[in-house]
């Protein structure tokens, strides 16, 4: 039996499918509110619970010269300010335990980036934080070494539980691979399982300076993941991804998020019969 996640008033892991999505990074104000509003908007109508996530930092780019955000104070401070006129819990990603008290304040859920998906002392300090956590599982990492990641959230008093999130591992250089039996493998830990559609389509570093990718892939993966039956899907979406300040080419465009989601939620009810079906069957 999977446990259950509560980010504010969502619940993770009760049989529905929830979506974590937002701009990669805090870009404009105007930005950040068009894409809150309007994914708010469409979750509302399918009827999917929802988590609004964007980046204050984004601190492992590939270029010194990348784009990172507003930082720490100022991205705390719009984040608030979306929380409060639209009534949705809010994730972001966290990198550093000197971060974790302030971002508490704010956030209704932390995120653990992949690359400090091992970091045993921010897991730890994370988990301290009383709220419940996001990790993504390490490019580098195989699924069932997420399983220490968990004993380490675990060791907190404070722990809320957490989700596992696969983002594709690295297969070669500038190249990543979705393996669909992690998200199997991840759920023996008995957490909700997230699948990262759009980060699993990125291509590190392709871009010489950036990082490309390819999101006419993210529909395929993103089906692929909720036939498994996760939990969640993670979905960077932008209003207009080729002018995106950050991973523009693995981000899904506003403009068609209606559409896909709509497209998800009926195989995830689909998946659902399928499973009870076999269930009662055997």
């Amino acid at each position: 039996m999977t446990n259950t996640v509560k980010i504010k008033n969502v619940t993770v892991g009760d049989g529905s499918l929830c979506l974590i999505a937002g701009p990669c990074v805090i870009e404009s104000p105007e930005i950040m509110r068009q894409s809150a509003e309007t994914l708010k908007a469409i979750t509302s109508e399918l009827g999917l619970p929802f988590v609004f996530k964007s980046s204050f930092d984004k601190a492992n780019r590939s270029s010194l010269g990348s784009f990172r955000g507003p930082g720490f104070d100022r991205g705390l401070t719009i984040l608030a300010d979306l929380k409060k006129e639209f009534n949705f819990p809010i994730i972001s990603d966290i990198h550093d335990i000197q971060q974790v008290k302030e971002a508490s304040g704010v956030l209704d859920a932390l995120q653990i980036p992949a690359f400090l998906s091992r970091q045993t002392d921010l897991l730890v300090a994370a988990a301290d934080s009383g709220l419940p956590l996001n990790v993504k599982k390490g490019q580098f990492m195989a699924p069932d070494d997420m399983k220490l990641v968990v004993e380490k959230a675990q060791s907190s008093k404070a722990f809320q539980g957490l989700c596992l999130c696969e983002r594709g591992a690295s297969f070669g250089y500038h190249n990543l691979v979705v393996d669909m039996r992690s998200l199997v493998i991840m759920r023996e830990f008995n957490w909700p399982i997230v699948f990262d559609a759009t980060h699993s389509v990125q291509l590190p570093s392709a871009g010489g300076s950036r990082s490309g990718g390819d999101r006419r892939f993210i529909p395929y993966l993103a089906r692929a993941a909720v036939s498994v039956g996760v939990e969640a899907l993670f979905m960077e979406i932008h209003p207009n991804p080729e002018k995106a300040l950050c991973d523009g080419p693995n981000q899904w465009p506003l403009s068609k998020a209606k559409a896909l989601l709509s497209n998800l939620k009926n195989l995830h009810l689909a998946n659902l019969e399928l499973n009870n079906t076999y269930a009662k069957e055997s």
